[in-house]
């Protein structure tokens, strides 16, 4: 039980006990108290629970020894100990003892004197102390007498206006002459912190008190007058809001007696019938009603109405029970997805995976697809076919840049110009709860201050959870499990995997030449001479044009640059028909330059002959499959590596890796034993401006330094892709089908590729077979097999 003060009414006083006197040779009890301050001449209630205080009351009961009432500095300690106490604290007399059912005793203590302890003689079973009394300074002037009738003032008026101080203590305030005294009440009054009031209890100078209690009754004035504004102020609002109230049920039943709330009563209905035909949830229309009643019982003009009313149609705009019918027939969703798009085998049979399972079972929960792949292959586009072979509607919004967490969930209401998410926005405006819904541009999503999206969608592309999705604007659920959700990007790797993991990853393969020749006669080239309002008997383009135009003026995995090349032909040619010429112009290899200008890649862009130091690697990057040019240098230096090329952290640890397999050929290579410290390696990759990064560029690394070091040449027409250790093992690495591409593109017929890597290529069912036959592959598990194919 701790110590604290009680409502002294309860306590009788005992007159009997003479008021005790600090000796030089009598130790005085201590008294531990927390959270007050005892003054001479006060008589306070007491209650005590702690052993160590039990056992010092006892004490007392049996000696009548004098006490000592201490204040502790942290009144959260249980058990203090001498330096918990402050210095000084207040000799005083029991008057009173009682023993109470709950174990703990009440004392009625009056005040006697203060006393400064000098040195504590023991701690157990109570405290016990010495101490003298703190010499009080005590002397008349004008200035005093001034101080003491302002006190006096000051503190009746403290006193109408707290609701704490009894109103008889200015009586007694007033009855008092001597001015330490007045102090000492004034300041046992005022609802002051234990620390201000101690630092009274230790003030000796009885001006200097005097003084300090007038500043701090200054101060609790000001905090009294505070509490009466905000009281005052809380009270007029609520008198009005009661008011206000009153004299609105009062104009409402003089306006149902004149018939004039026809209109709010008109608006209501219609909200009412809207909530009832649009088949909302339970809970939803629990919620639309309640809103509708609220909007009953706020004036017309009220700003906080159009809030409501936005609101309310809001839910009933969105598609509750509205749906298309799916139109499942698998050959002809073949058809159309055959029709749209070229190729990409794996999206369409998954696509028609789903349909025939939606033909045996008929409520099933919508597929979460995420379609991965280089830009302009196809991604987007093939949603809207999907949609088209499913009948249903199609819904696209792009995530790329998109930072805040409220572009998906929505804002709340509170904020002004609360709109829903984007993606109950998109179920609105397409009317259905079962559309395709393609999220764009997935890997690009940000993250900020304003929250993650990622983290915002995994509800939404959750099978087991989006059946009640819950945008932040509505704070209803929505049943999105019947959307077929479609995610596309150009890389995994930027996908957070708590968002990776929900969703089914289809990855879009790059297109080889033939597959862009064949897009290109079957749909590119019609759909531009259409949009540039020509026929077939303006232009033409041969098959020669149309490879010669890829050989040389594209070098991307998917066909949106070819496509503007073809659109750059087409523009030309509509603007020699407008002049006038209707000749049909044939598009052949001759005059291809003069439509679109010189070839931008060259054959010979890359190099046609064997080269000391100079190695050909594949990379995978966003835009599909690449080829590039590892070339080292060797100089007289300190045994220093230099690595230019703007090359990733990842890129520069395998350089150094492949430089420490390097360093272990020495002897094979007839090398200095002092070589590697006397000489500085180069090491660059070409287009430096273009960042590179990865593992898979080690073995073309130390191939490269090994030519150097050992003088021979690297052979042209060898590519290679692997991760090299430092023993000389080659590692398996990832995008072998767009590396092979890559290869293909360059007309580089030999590649070699990690032994473990073999099995990629046996799962590429899609590659083509003109690649197959074009390619040699050579499986490598060491950089001695590397070597011995790369090598002259």
């Amino acid at each position: 039980m701790s110590d604290c003060p009680v409502n002294p009414k309860r306590e009788t006083r005992n007159p009997e006990p003479v008021a005790p006197k600090v000796g030089t040779d009598q130790t005085l009890v201590i008294l531990p108290v927390r959270d007050v301050v005892v003054f001479p001449q006060m008589v306070i209630p007491l209650v005590f629970g702690r052993p160590k205080s039990k056992a010092a009351l006892d004490e007392i009961r049996n000696t009548e020894r004098p006490i000592l009432l201490v204040t502790q500095r942290d009144g959260t300690v249980e058990d203090p100990t001498p330096k918990d106490l402050h210095e000084v604290g207040c000799l005083a007399r029991v008057v009173q003892l009682m023993d109470l059912p709950d174990d703990t005793v009440r004392a009625m203590i009056e005040g006697v004197a203060r006393v400064r302890v000098t040195h504590y003689v023991r701690s157990l079973p109570f405290l016990e102390a010495y101490g003298e009394p703190l010499a009080e300074t005590e002397y008349e002037s004008p200035e005093i007498e001034a101080t003491m009738r302002e006190v006096v003032a000051q503190f009746e008026r403290a006193v109408t206006m707290s609701r704490h101080i009894p109103p008889d203590a200015v009586g007694s305030a007033m009855s008092m002459r001597e001015p330490g005294k007045l102090a000492d009440f004034v300041c046992s009054c005022l609802g002051r912190p234990p620390e201000e009031k101690q630092e009274i209890l230790e003030t000796g100078d009885v001006a200097e008190r005097l003084d300090k209690v007038h500043r701090q009754l200054i101060v609790e004035l000001g905090i009294l007058e505070l509490e009466q504004k905000i009281h005052a102020r809380v009270r007029d609002e609520m008198s009005s809001s009661q008011r206000e109230f009153y004299l609105r049920e009062q104009l409402r039943a003089i306006q149902d007696e004149l018939g004039e709330r026809e209109g709010g009563t008109h608006e209501a209905d219609e909200y009412r019938q809207k909530i009832e035909a649009a088949g909302m949830s339970a809970e939803a229309a629990e919620k639309a009603l309640r809103e509708v009643e609220r909007l009953e019982r706020i004036p017309p003009v009220a700003p906080e109405g159009t809030v409501i009313r936005t609101y309310l149609d809001w839910l009933v705009a969105l598609p509750w029970k509205k749906s298309t019918r799916d139109k499942i027939n698998i050959g002809r969703a073949e058809a159309i997805l055959d029709e749209d798009h070229y190729g990409l085998k794996k999206p369409k049979e998954r696509v028609l995976e789903f349909l025939a399972v939606r033909k045996l079972v008929r409520r099933t929960k919508g597929p979460i697809l995420a379609f991965i792949g280089p830009p302009g292959v196809g991604k987007t586009s093939i949603g809207r076919s999907i949609a088209r072979a499913l009948g249903r509607k199609f819904i696209r919004i792009s995530l790329g840049g998109v930072r805040d967490e409220a572009e998906i969930r929505g804002h709340r209401r509170t904020y002004v110009g609360a709109l829903p998410g984007r993606i109950m926005q998109g179920i609105r405006d397409c009317s259905s709860h079962n559309p395709v819904f393609m999220l764009d541009e997935i890997d690009k999503l940000g993250i900020d201050f304003r929250g993650d999206p990622s983290s915002a969608l995994l509800e939404a592309l959750d099978p087991e959870q989006n059946g009640s999705f819950s945008d932040h604007y509505l704070e209803v659920p929505f049943d999105l499990s019947r959307v077929m959700f479609i995610a596309t990007g150009n890389v995994l790797a930027t996908v957070p995997p708590a968002l990776r993991d929900r969703m089914e990853v289809i990855e879009f393969p790059g297109y080889v030449d033939e597959e862009k020749l064949a897009i290109a006669k079957g749909f590119l080239v019609t759909k531009q001479v259409k949009d540039h309002g020509l026929k077939p008997a303006h232009l033409q383009f041969t098959d020669k044009a149309l490879r010669a135009m890829i050989r040389g003026y594209t070098r991307e995995a998917g066909v949106r640059e070819l496509e503007r090349k073809i659109a750059t032909a087409c523009r030309k040619t509509a603007k020699r028909v407008a002049a006038g010429d209707k000749s049909k112009l044939t598009v052949t290899p001759k005059n291809v330059e003069d439509l679109l200008g010189l070839r931008i890649y060259l054959d010979d862009d890359k190099r046609k002959e064997n080269q000391v130091g100079v190695a050909t690697g594949l990379a995978f990057t966003e835009t599909g499959g690449e080829t590039l040019q590892v070339e080292v240098a060797i100089s007289n230096g300190k045994g220093e590596i230099l690595l230019t090329g703007r090359l990733g952290e990842v890129m520069k640890e395998s350089a150094q890796a492949a430089l420490s397999y390097a360093r272990t050929k020495a002897e094979p290579l007839s090398l200095a034993k002092d070589f590697f410290q006397t000489h500085d390696f180069h090491v660059h990759v070409p287009s430096g401006a273009v960042p590179k990064e990865g593992p898979s560029a080690g073995v073309t690394i130390a191939t490269a330094i090994l030519s150097a070091l050992g003088g021979r040449e690297v052979r042209y027409d060898v590519a290679m892709t692997g991760e090299v250790t430092l023993h000389g093992r080659v590692l398996p690495v990832g995008g072998v089908r767009e590396k092979v591409l890559a290869a293909h593109r360059s007309r580089i017929p030999n590649v070699v590729i990690p032994k473990e890597n073999e099995k990629d290529l046996k799962e590429l069912d899609d590659l083509p077979e003109d690649v197959r036959q074009d390619m040699t592959f050579i499986f490598a598990t060491t950089m001695d097999q590397v070597v011995a194919a790369a090598l002259v």
